[in-house]
């Protein structure tokens, strides 16, 4: 086995179908495959041998796939890094993992290439024009490597919100797993055409676009940043019928002023994911763009997809739908018994999409692996019917004179009012109460809001105690890489 065979399988059922493009730039199935071959030639003239680390940090250009699965086809393992990184948090990664060699976009190297010599690892930086050059002067390798089911693929690193960042070890049958069930989910074919808006160095990217696209033989077409209007432009001019983002780019896209003028008529599916998705959202741009938006769950742990709202079964506004194929999902209280239907607990998962493990992290690893089940550390309620809500993170949960409130209950009640374009809901360090309801809200463009009004708008909705007392209008709300709110990066205003 090796994730790496569905790039030969596609280029030898078409080699001549687009696999990536990144606006005029295009790559046939058979180029991508010849230049991930010949990758795998470089690493050999590198001396890298299988299960070496090979780390990548390069945004959404075609060279991305063409170097990850040219890895993976070598026998090594990649590591996907954020391309945001600065020195420090590079090398801490290059160092972790013990990565023998680092590809680099070159807008990035100023970072990147400091962090590799202080760590051992050599660095190449891939330069449009003369990446190619040194790629074709490779001796191509002969085909992928075979691997064990069970041998490490990718490293994925965790965020980071508690202690340092952990790799996720992501075997070649957790990955392939995924990226089936992910085709078989949005029903991709040879003549699907998919939006890489999601960075593919993350992992819902990697399987929900890059993987599965691969796996059923259809067109990446790619989105080096996300912008709204640039996300519209592609999807029409390519006809787009498969995006799949978070809910930042799902309200980007809806809240753009003009966003009629752009023929989506081609999309027919959208997945979320990486974040809860408000229901008036989602019930907004299904009726502006008319497509059906499914929303799913899942963790870097998990590779990530671990339940979704499947197209042929009820979707639940609010719900993360049901486990998918080959994924067993419970919610268990704080001693993994199971909680009966309408109870909140914790998440556990086990499934043949869960990690193999923390890398190097045997405690870690065990704790989070405890009775065989990954503890994924978020709260959420099963229905009689087997379908999941996500209530919150266990950490994001504030706790306000011995009440329990979840942000999310509160956030859902904020995106109602018409001129909230955007709402994070969060603790507040409390000297009586221990932690007060805070709300940073970004407005819709032209819209009028005060704080007082949006205070009033919650407190006539929710009970007294779980209304934010402490509101205050940003411009914009911190966002990760993935466009996902950062809530450890919103701190209140001082006169708050």
């Amino acid at each position: 086995m090796n994730l790496a065979a569905i790039l030969s399988d596609a280029a030898a059922q078409g080699p001549e179908r687009l696999a990536v493009k990144l606006d005029d730039y295009e790559l046939s199935y058979g180029l991508l495959e010849q230049a991930a071959m010949r990758l795998g030639g470089l690493l050999r003239a590198h001396g890298l041998q299988p299960g070496d680390r090979v780390a990548l940090m390069l945004p959404n250009v075609p060279y991305f796939p063409a170097i990850y699965y040219g890895a993976l086809a070598a026998g090594a393992i990649a590591v996907p890094l954020n391309v945001l990184n600065k020195r420090r948090e590079v090398e801490y990664y290059l160092r972790d993992c013990g990565a023998k060699l680092m590809f680099v976009w070159h807008d990035f190297a100023g970072e990147a290439q400091p962090a590799g010599a202080a760590s051992g690892c050599e660095t190449i930086s891939v330069v449009p024009g003369e990446f190619e050059q040194t790629l074709f002067a490779s001796e191509p390798a002969e085909g992928p490597i075979p691997r064990e089911p069970d041998d490490t693929a990718v490293l994925l690193y965790t965020s980071g919100t508690t202690g340092h960042p952990k790799g996720a070890e992501l075997t070649h049958a957790n990955l392939l797993s995924n990226c089936a069930a992910s085709r078989d989910l949005f029903a991709l074919d040879a003549g699907v055409v998919v939006l890489g808006a999601l960075p593919l160095f993350h992992s819902f990217g990697q399987t929900c676009a890059m993987n599965s696209c691969v796996l059923a033989g259809g067109l990446l077409t790619l989105l080096p940043r996300f912008e709204p209007r640039k996300a519209l432009e592609i999807i029409e001019r390519d006809r787009v019928s498969v995006f799949v983002g978070v809910p930042s780019m799902y309200g980007a896209m809806l809240n753009l002023p003009d966003r009629d003028r752009y023929d989506t008529s081609a999309l027919r599916v959208c997945g979320s994911g990486g974040a809860s998705m408000p229901v008036e959202l989602m019930r907004g741009f299904e009726q502006a763009f008319g497509c059906a938006v499914l929303e799913g769950y899942g963790l870097s742990e998990t590779s990530p997809v671990a339940s979704f709202n499947h197209p042929d079964r009820e979707r639940k506004p609010g719900s993360v739908g049901t486990p998918i194929a080959g994924v067993e999902m419970r919610v268990v209280d704080e001693a993994d018994h199971d909680l009966p239907a309408g109870e909140i607990g914790e998440i556990v998962v086990r499934g043949a999409n869960v990690m193999k493990g923390y890398w190097n992290r045997p405690e870690a690893t065990a704790e989070a692996m405890r009775g065989g089940w990954f503890h994924t550390g978020d709260l959420a309620r099963v229905d009689s019917e087997g379908y999941f809500f996500i209530v919150d993170r266990k950490k994001d949960m504030i706790i306000r004179n011995g009440f329990n409130v979840y942000p999310r209950e509160v956030e859902e009640v904020l995106y109602e009012h018409p001129a909230v374009r955007e709402a994070a809901v969060v603790g507040v360090p409390h000297d009586q109460y221990g932690e007060e309801v805070g709300a940073a809200i970004a407005l819709k463009q032209d819209a009028c809001a005060t704080a007082e009004e949006l205070r009033g708008f919650v407190r006539e909705r929710v009970a007294a105690f779980k209304y934010p007392r402490l509101v205050w209008i940003v411009d914009e709300l911190p966002k990760g890489p993935t466009g996902k709110i950062l809530k450890r990066e919103i701190k209140p205003p001082v006169q708050a």
